[in-house]
């Protein structure tokens, strides 16, 4: 399977479960900007629920390919989404060993959102022990080939795929489960922080 997907800050378990089983993906730099999408926002479970976790970007004019999209400073957010995401996981089996690496992509600065999120796919295929073929568009993917997910993966969206929105919803343990249940297609952090690599194998397709 050939996929084209948007760029994403430490994308979700559905995002997950595309990059698991294609065979080539393909990052669209050349799509329009979606405010209020994955682009720049992550989902986590906090002691008080889910919290979503938004980085801010300069002004950018309209209908700005992704590509150029900056990331604004002006307000220490690094500082507030790392404090977030040790909060909700300093607890959780898996965050010792991970803390050292993922807190150096809050000390650091990256002035445009698409290579942030860049860095941070290439640390989950590192950290999954994944290979896999990922490229990034040097113009607008209009190719019928690909199964185009840049839309379908949406914080507003319902999951249309019927074996995804299943396969979602098979629990896992999370810190605060006994307090709130379980709270399915967080972000990866949730996943990884909680069940460690070894749950990768649960969404790929047999």
């Amino acid at each position: 399977m050939k996929i084209v997907l948007g760029s994403a800050y430490w994308p979700n378990i559905q995002y997950l479960y595309y990059v698991l089983n294609a065979d080539s993906i393909c990052i669209d730099l050349h799509e329009h900007y979606q405010k209020q999408s994955y682009r720049n926002r992550t989902k986590i479970l906090s002691a008080n629920g889910e919290l979503s976790l938004s980085i801010p970007v300069k002004k950018f004019a309209e209908h700005a390919p992704v590509k150029d999209v900056e990331i604004s400073y002006a307000e220490d957010w690094q500082k507030q989404h790392w404090r977030s995401i040790t909060s909700a996981y300093k607890n959780s089996p898996y965050f010792d060993f991970l803390e050292d690496e993922l807190r150096s992509f809050y000390d650091r600065e990256y002035k445009f959102l698409h290579e942030y999120n860049a860095e941070q796919l290439k640390w989950i295929i590192r950290a999954f022990r994944l290979k896999k073929d990922i490229s990034y568009s040097a113009a607008y993917i209009e190719d019928p080939t690909f199964t185009d997910l840049r839309a379908e993966i949406h914080p507003k969206k319902a999951i249309q795929n019927k074996r995804v929105a299943e396969l979602l919803q098979q629990a896992y343990y999370q810190t605060f489960s006994d307090k709130m249940g379980f709270v399915p297609n967080l972000s990866v952090l949730d996943l990884i922080f909680n069940e460690g690599i070894k749950c990768v194998n649960n969404y790929i397709l047999k």
